[in-house]
C-alpha cells in the first residue's frame, strides 16, 4: 500500500529535491501535496490527511516544525524529519525514536526512513490510540531540543507501538543479536530493534557504562565488583554482568569516583 505524503520545508530547492528523490527512489510514497511555510502546510496536512509528514526544522533558531505539529488538531499521521543538524540532535531524534533523515539527504538513509513508517504504520492501523503515545514522544523531542538539555524519557518500539519510559528504571542493557534487551527495575524486559551502540552514544554517561561487548549497566544499581574467577558487575537483583578485561581499568577507575 501506497505512502501518502505532505513535504514541508522553506526551501523551495530543499523541497523540490526531496520530492525528487522520492519519485524516483520511493516508489511506494505518493507525495500529495508540499508546503513552505506551516500556515499552508496545515491547510494541505488538516485537508489532505496523509500517512506521513516530511517536516524541516529550523533548531536551534527556532521551533518552526513541532509548531505546526502543535496546531493539527487530529494527528493520525508519521513525522520524518529532516534536518541539518547533528551531535546532540541525533542523539535526542534516538532518544524518542523519531524518524529522521539529515541535509544533503542521503538516498539508502531516506529509503530506510520510508521503510520504517511503513511498519509503524502498519502497526499504527491495528492499534490507533498508539499515535497518542508516539506524539508524546515528539512532544519530548521538541522539549528537549528546545532546550539543547538531554531528557531522562526514551521511547522504545515495539510490535505494537511505543512505550516511553525513565532511563533511571533501567537496571542493564544486553545485545541481543543487532537488537537490544532492555531490563527493568521491575523484572520485566523490553527488546528494542536499536544496537547496543546506538544506546551507549544515547544514554548518560554519568549514569551508564558499557561493562562488556555486550553489556551496559545503569551504575545506580551496582551493588559490587567481583574479580575472583573472572570479572563481574553484581547488580542490586544478585545478575552479575560480565566485565571485559579491556574495561576493568577504566570501569574500577570510574567506581571509585562514585
Amino acid at each position: 500500500m501506497n505512502l501518502r505524503a505532505v513535504v514541508v520545508d522553506d526551501e523551495e530547492l530543499a523541497r523540490k529535491n526531496l520530492i525528487m528523490l522520492l519519485e524516483e527512489f520511493c516508489q511506494e510514497v505518493e507525495v500529495i501535496g508540499e508546503a513552505g511555510n506551516i500556515d499552508d502546510a496545515q491547510s494541505i496536512i488538516e485537508s489532505s490527511n496523509p500517512d506521513v509528514v516530511f517536516l524541516d526544522i529550523r533548531m536551534p533558531s527556532g521551533a518552526e516544525g513541532f509548531d505546526l505539529l502543535e496546531r493539527i488538531e487530529k494527528k493520525d499521521f508519521l513525522v520524518v524529519f529532516v534536518t541539518a543538524f547533528k551531535d546532540f540532535a541525533i542523539r535526542a531524534f534516538n532518544a524518542n525514536a523519531a524518524y529522521y533523515i539529515l541535509k544533503p539527504v542521503d538516498v539508502e538513509d531516506l529509503q530506510n526512513a520510508v521503510r520504517k513508517v511503513q511498519e509503524t504504520k502498519d502497526a499504527f492501523q491495528v492499534a490507533p490510540e498508539n499515535f497518542s503515545t508516539y506524539f508524546e514522544s515528539i512532544r519530548n523531542l521538541s522539549d528537549s531540543l528546545v532546550r539543547n538539555k538531554p531528557s531522562n524519557r526514551i521511547a522504545i518500539s515495539h510490535t505494537k507501538g511505543l512505550k516511553i519510559i525513565e532511563d533511571n528504571t533501567i537496571v542493564h542493557l544486553e545485545a541481543s543479536g543487532n537488537c537490544t534487551m532492555l531490563h527493568f527495575e521491575d523484572g520485566s524486559r523490553y527488546l528494542d530493534t536499536r544496537t547496543l551502540k546506538v544506546y551507549e552514544n544515547l544514554l548518560d554517561p554519568s549514569k551508564f557504562f558499557r561493562v562488556h561487548k555486550s553489556h551496559i549497566v545503569n551504575l545506580n544499581y551496582l551493588t559490587e565488583y567481583l574479580n575472583e574467577d573472572g570479572h563481574f558487575a553484581v547488580l542490586n537483583n544478585k545478575d552479575h554482568i560480565p566485565v571485559a578485561r579491556n574495561r576493568v581499568v577504566d570501569f574500577v577507575k570510574l567506581l571509585k569516583t562514585l
